[in-house]
């Protein structure tokens, strides 16, 4: 059982993390905590042990393992019976009898600890088996001893398990270079033998087993990122796609729903029958052509099977329509409305280009419409070898009569249909060059040829 109470937040935690509050009780039956609760704890903490009770800085009161219980339990019961039974593994020694038991205890308090505090485990356990060593012996205490090396390399610190199996072979070759000095008899080569087995082999096993364990951390790490990666695109394809609906939607419906609100405003402030009738037709042929507009795009969301073709996109050769009917709509507002298109048609356009200036073109008179005073709306098409020129000059200030609010989705729409083209847009009041008033410009240039991206 593992508890983590918090009682202070003395650390930071990242956005992405649920936060945690003065008082809030962790607790889980598993072995560790949740791993991503684990993981900012041992990132933004030092946290030594998996179970830990944090008051402000960090005190930590490890609970041991299940496992380790088991391992320290079998050790001792294991010790206790080869006692018992009356097996060592020499004799003659300083301490006889029950002496061995003592080593065998302390060693067995260290398993518990072996994961938590792996450091500490190996100092004692190094210190019970040199104490074991003036006793008759135990096959359980060289046995746990092994088991603690192995575990201080695999849960000790990065620094601990590059330096204890280069501390273990040392010191086994230096003990049987020693006891060869001594003994001057090849049995000593055993002491080697022994010496490497209890120390070299389960610190090069620990390191084997670390690493692989990391490299599976690693790759889980990158799963994860990678799936988060994942996540982020779709998410900003998702909103994007969003966006793209929100300005289609907008530019084919706009235009037909202001025309209906100024008629509908102009019937309604009017009491001429004649009046009446005109703004009635205007708004049943602009909610028709809207409902169609509508169908049409709720058609193409629609079809998931392809079988249909999508609808063609508007291009530059349907402004005369459009303008004719913006003509229609700003009668009574006393707009008027020219198209001067001073391109070469025969010259292609890319298709985005081509779409992106109808779209210009269209809630740039649908503006007009909504907020323009009496007086002459052109619109004006230029190509150079470079870009597309699109510009839409109304006229600019109080408007009588009905005006319908605008919420800016459209030069909003508008700036982010050039900004994909990486091309030049400007919309604001400026002074007409003619008679020195002022007028509302839209200017925008699409590049068309291939250096600057559209083909």
């Amino acid at each position: 059982m593992i508890s983590v109470t918090i009682t202070t937040a003395p650390f930071r935690l990242p956005p992405s993390v649920p936060p945690v509050r003065a008082g809030n009780v962790v607790t889980s039956d598993e072995p560790c905590l949740h791993p991503s609760m684990y993981r900012v704890l041992t990132r933004y903490v030092e946290v030594p042990a998996r179970g830990a009770v944090f008051d402000g800085g960090v005190t930590v009161f490890p609970r041991p393992h299940r496992e380790d219980v088991l391992i320290s339990a079998a050790g001792l019961l294991g010790g206790v019976l080869l006692w018992v039974l009356g097996l060592h593994t020499q004799g003659g020694r300083l301490l006889p009898g029950a002496w061995v038991l003592v080593p065998l205890v302390a060693i067995s308090l260290a398993e518990l600890i072996r994961r938590s505090a792996p450091r500490t485990a190996l100092l004692v356990a190094t210190l019970a088996l040199v104490a074991d060593q003036f006793t008759v012996g135990s096959v359980a205490t060289v046995a746990m001893f092994t088991d603690i090396v192995y575990a201080a390399v695999l849960y000790g610190s990065p620094s601990a398990a590059r330096r204890i199996p280069w501390g273990t072979a040392v010191v086994t070759v230096t003990g049987t270079v020693a006891a060869l000095s001594w003994l001057r008899s090849p049995e000593a080569l055993l002491i080697g033998v022994v010496g490497g087995a209890i120390t070299i082999a389960p610190a090069t096993t620990g390191v084997l087993v670390r690493n692989h364990r990391d490299a599976a951390e690693a790759a889980r790490l990158r799963a994860e990122q990678t799936a988060l990666l994942a996540e982020i695109d779709r998410t900003q394809a998702v909103m994007a796609e969003r966006a793209r609906m929100a300005r289609e939607l907008h530019d084919m419906v706009a235009n037909h729903l202001s025309a209906i609100a100024i008629h509908s405003t102009a019937a309604l402030s009017l009491d001429d029958a004649r009046t009446t009738k005109d703004a009635l037709a205007v708004i049943r042929e602009n909610s028709v052509a809207g409902l169609t507009e509508m169908r049409r795009l709720i058609g193409l969301l629609r079809d998931a099977g392809g079988d249909q073709e999508p609808a063609p996109a508007p291009t530059l050769r349907a402004l005369d329509s459009l303008v004719e009917r913006a003509r229609t709509n700003g009668a009574s507002s006393g707009l008027t409305f020219t198209l001067a298109d001073r391109r070469d048609e025969e010259a292609a356009l890319p298709a985005p280009v081509e779409m992106a200036a109808y779209r210009i073109v269209q809630e740039s008179l649908t503006n007009a419409l909504k907020h323009a005073p009496r007086g002459p709306v052109t619109v004006s098409l230029d190509r150079s070898r470079r870009a597309l020129c699109v510009e839409v000059v109304s006229p600019y200030g109080e408007r009588p009569g009905p005006r319908v609010p605008g919420s800016g989705a459209g030069l909003v729409g508008m700036r982010e249909r050039v900004a994909l083209l990486a091309g030049e847009f400007e919309a604001g009041p400026v002074t007409d060059d003619v008679d020195g008033g002022k007028i509302w410009r839209v200017r925008a240039e699409l590049p068309v040829d291939e250096g600057n991206g559209v083909s």
